[in-house]
């Protein structure tokens, strides 16, 4: 089988369950968003020492897989596709949730502003974080043009990327403490010189 098709030279791709579109198409660009989040969550996986973000990590992925796939079916055939193939549902968000209320029992958040670096693995988090944040905003412009199939989709992903805040500060929490920024004007605020 060889890696290259060559179908996608003329700046088109192939949907799900059939049908062309551009490569420039809101699909195609949150579904981008979520390929890059699901390889920065690998990076992050392979280099964290901790279980449990390496479990919570490995089942985001292949669910972002399944919201991939429903992003890349049509609104016409979606009908078709919920018949043979797994969804987004509420429980998956309500899964997420679950382990964001697990972590934040454990660890402490600044009420301030994150400035992302403190270590590789949370920083990898916090660069898919941003990603998961770019699919969303993609994600309603579908819905703005009523080409988004299923709303919960937009719930998950919103979710998921809290999941990705709080599973950053979790790998941080043993470290000393995250730089935060203060944007009040005191005489504690940081220079930005």
């Amino acid at each position: 089988m060889k890696i290259y098709s060559r179908t996608g030279d003329d700046g088109t791709t192939g949907l799900f369950l059939g049908g062309r579109v551009p490569k420039n198409d809101l699909r195609c660009e949150a579904n981008g968003e979520i390929d890059f989040a699901i390889s920065a969550m690998g990076m992050a996986r392979s280099i964290s020492k901790k279980d449990r973000t390496k479990n919570i990590l490995l089942k985001i992925q292949r669910d972002l897989y399944t919201v991939s796939s429903e992003l890349a079916v049509d609104t016409e055939k979606y009908n078709s596709f919920k018949k043979d193939f797994i969804t987004i549902d509420e429980n998956y968000v309500q899964k997420i949730e679950e382990w964001i209320d697990e972590l934040t029992q454990v660890i402490s958040i600044p009420n301030k502003f994150i400035i992302p670096g403190d270590s590789l693995v949370s920083s990898t988090l916090d660069l898919a974080r941003s990603s998961i944040r770019t699919a969303e905003r993609r994600i309603v412009e579908l819905q703005d043009e009523a080409k988004l199939n299923n709303q919960r989709i937009l719930n998950y992903v919103n979710r998921v990327s809290d999941l990705l805040f709080t599973l950053a500060r979790y790998e941080d929490s043993e470290i000393s403490p995250t730089i935060v920024l203060n944007t009040k004007r005191n005489e504690n605020s940081e220079s930005h010189d």
